[in-house]
């Protein structure tokens, strides 16, 4: 039962992404879906209208590889017909992944405004420490603290945007599709406490100041993030064990590679960061044009 509930609230997700999209729009991106389908050997009734949040799954994961090389092109084009345009990017992975080494890395752009995530607030809310409170005890205080994590992004989201493009550490999505994911396959957080949660992230994924046009995944093995962890030595984080780290990177690996939990809502650029965070700057200069989306 639980499984199936899991399957409906899937569909729900997918429902909600393109919710926002006008009927133009829509009827576009089904007339090349089923083009592909068909290349792909999909049954045409697959594309029922109740049934396209599955089919656009398959769309996905035939087209990503196109997606992604047309990036540089398709940010070009964007540029073009829309001077004014501005992108927001989108930097995932895991705990230690080397998020905030990336970021600090692209500061030195004018062209570009950099957001972390916001721990420090998550640490002092008028004195309450929700990250470490969540550690603790997750089953008592994960709606809490992702409720507050959904509130502190969806800020950074719908915040006046100044420079063209803005990066961002994590976003709503992956704090949905990640980490509450996460809590509630694990157990502790209950059925109505994801339901709650869910519907809130539905509502702010359909507003246009959620749209993010890139995802750099900084993919990495558990251990290597494992290993770093120990090393910073944050508070919150002694106890964080090697399986937690792994099933978030199974989450991870689930959505932006496999594209086989959660509609992935751009096109995903992936860097192998399991180097030597000193060694990634080479990466990022090969990569720069696309994710700065032909800016810097």
């Amino acid at each position: 039962m639980r499984k199936a509930r899991y399957r409906l609230r899937l569909i729900t997700q997918h429902k909600a992404c393109f919710s926002s999209l006008d009927k133009s729009s829509m009827f576009c991106l089904k007339t090349n879906a089923r083009w592909i389908l068909r290349a792909s050997r999909v049954k045409p009734a697959t594309l029922a209208d109740e049934m396209f949040p599955n089919a656009i799954n398959v769309f996905f994961s035939t087209c990503s590889k196109a997606f992604d090389s047309m990036h540089s092109i398709g940010t070009t084009i964007l540029r073009a017909v829309n001077p004014d345009k501005k992108f927001t990017v989108s930097v995932e992975g895991n705990i230690g992944s080397g998020k905030t080494a990336f970021l600090d890395y692209f500061t030195k752009y004018e062209n570009i405004e950099v957001h972390q995530e916001p721990v420090n607030k998550w640490r002092d809310i008028e004195g309450h420490n929700a990250l470490n409170l969540m550690y603790q005890d997750p089953t008592r205080w994960s709606l809490t603290f992702q409720h507050y994590v959904q509130l502190t992004m969806a800020k950074i989201h719908s915040q006046e945007q100044v420079r063209p493009v803005r990066l961002m550490e994590r976003s709503v999505y992956s704090a949905k599709y990640i980490f509450a994911e996460n809590l509630y396959q694990s157990g502790k957080m209950p059925d109505i406490e994801y339901v709650i949660l869910t519907e809130w992230f539905n509502w702010l994924v359909s507003k246009e100041y959620c749209h993010i046009d890139l995802i750099v995944y900084l993919r990495t093995r558990p251990e290597v993030v494992h290993e770093r962890v120990k090393k910073r030595c944050r508070k919150e984080e002694k106890a964080i064990p090697l399986e937690y780290l792994e099933h978030l990177n199974e989450l991870y690996e689930n959505w932006l590679i496999n594209k086989t939990s959660f509609p992935v809502p751009a096109p995903v650029l992936v860097l192998d960061a399991n180097k030597d965070l000193s060694n990634m700057c080479e990466i990022y200069e090969e990569n720069k044009k696309q994710i700065l989306c032909g800016y810097g």
